[in-house]
């Protein structure tokens, strides 16, 4: 009976196992439609801070597909640099939000400022909080996740 239930408990793990890319995938095509949506549906222009979390997470879409369709296991290698350098930038860009840093030192010195307020949704859902939560996401699922033997080939 106890060989039954771990042989049970290590297929739920596989299965879960296998759905991290999918939901990587999925994380990282929602950030970019709602980064899309925001400047060109809602006219709210992003700041210097949003577009280079914007050159982070638009390719992972493709590396992440590619790495999927590819069956292979090293996409998260490839993903992974891109999606820390976005959550670097996404953390750099809510302590300047937040006034945790001064604005003194923000990039952000022509157009929109990096502490604008556009959205806040429920008194502190902001769109550099959502970016963070993306590069969160993505790069947990990327450290988590364990490829399978047959994607190591």
């Amino acid at each position: 009976m106890v060989k039954i239930r771990k042989m049970a408990e290590n297929l739920k793990r596989s299965e879960i196992n296998d759905l991290l890319p999918y939901a990587a995938w999925l994380v990282a095509l929602l950030a970019t439609a709602g980064s899309l949506f925001f400047s060109e549906v809602m006219d709210l222009p992003p700041c210097i801070l949003c577009w280079y979390q914007r050159i982070a997470i638009y390719p992972l879409i493709v590396i992440i597909g590619v790495g999927i369709v590819m069956r292979d296991a090293r996409w998260k290698y490839y993903a992974l640099p891109l999606a820390l350098v976005g959550l670097a930038i996404s953390v750099y860009h809510n302590l300047l939000y937040y006034h945790i840093i001064p604005e003194s030192i923000s990039p952000c010195k022509e157009g929109v400022s990096c502490t604008t307020v556009q959205i806040e949704w429920f008194g502190f859902i902001t769109i550099p909080l959502m970016g963070l939560m993306s590069f969160v996401v993505v790069s947990a699922i990327m450290f988590f996740y364990k490829p399978s033997p047959a994607e190591q080939l």
